[in-house]
């Protein structure tokens, strides 16, 4: 489909992003990791763009889960994390962000994620905390690379998918906010890339696409 890049989506920036929590709850659980990588289309192809990654102190009040903890990995208060305050965070991230929309020419970024919802109730759930009002996302809609695996791999657990796919893949590794987010947009840069390669956009002929 070859439209701008601006235009490809509605005029959304896809923005990869994944979080690690205390638990399943974005209002009463910790967020403790996240990342946001920017998709760029460039030479023809879709690939990462900037990446954002901040280690996240658990805001006051919050519940850590002791069966979240154990499954990712991350000790909340060791100090070598190097953890800064939502507060410190989200401003941080979303100044960046839409400065990144503005230069794609872009409306707003609409969020990829593997499992979408769940990463975007915890950026809902922290805007509400610090009450900010300017979030660079859509409210609502997102791009789950979950579907799209499902659609083009007949998979949908993000491991299975990204090696079906002919990916690199390491388990040591997995459940890191980083690591995961790298994984989902090289996965949906993927799906979006093959797409290209099938389709001109007229729907009828193949593009003339290497990606």
């Amino acid at each position: 489909m070859n439209l701008p890049a601006n235009e490809r989506f509605r005029g959304f920036l896809p923005v990869v992003v994944d979080v690690e929590s205390a638990g399943f709850d974005a209002h009463r659980h910790a967020l403790l990791e996240i990342a946001a990588i920017v998709i760029r289309y460039a030479d023809g192809c879709w690939q990462l763009g900037e990446t954002h990654h901040f280690h996240v102190e658990p805001f006051a009040g919050a519940e850590l889960d002791p069966a979240a903890l154990a499954f990712n990995g991350i000790d909340p208060y060791q100090a070598l994390r190097g953890a800064l305050p939502e507060a410190e965070v989200f401003p941080t991230l979303y100044r960046s962000l839409r400065k990144a929309v503005k230069e794609a020419h872009c409306r707003r970024a609409v969020l990829v994620g593997h499992n979408a919802h769940f990463d975007l109730s915890f950026l809902h759930a922290a805007e509400k905390r610090l009450q900010l009002k300017n979030s660079p996302f859509h409210p609502f809609s997102v791009l789950d690379t979950v579907s799209l695996a499902a659609l083009t791999l007949a998979e949908t657990v993000l491991a299975k998918a990204v090696q079906k796919a002919g990916l690199a893949w390491d388990g040591r590794q997995a459940h890191s906010a980083l690591y995961d987010a790298e994984r989902t947009a090289e996965l949906f840069c993927w799906v979006l890339n093959r797409y290209d390669r099938l389709d001109d956009g007229s729907g009828i002929g193949p593009s003339t696409s290497t990606c």
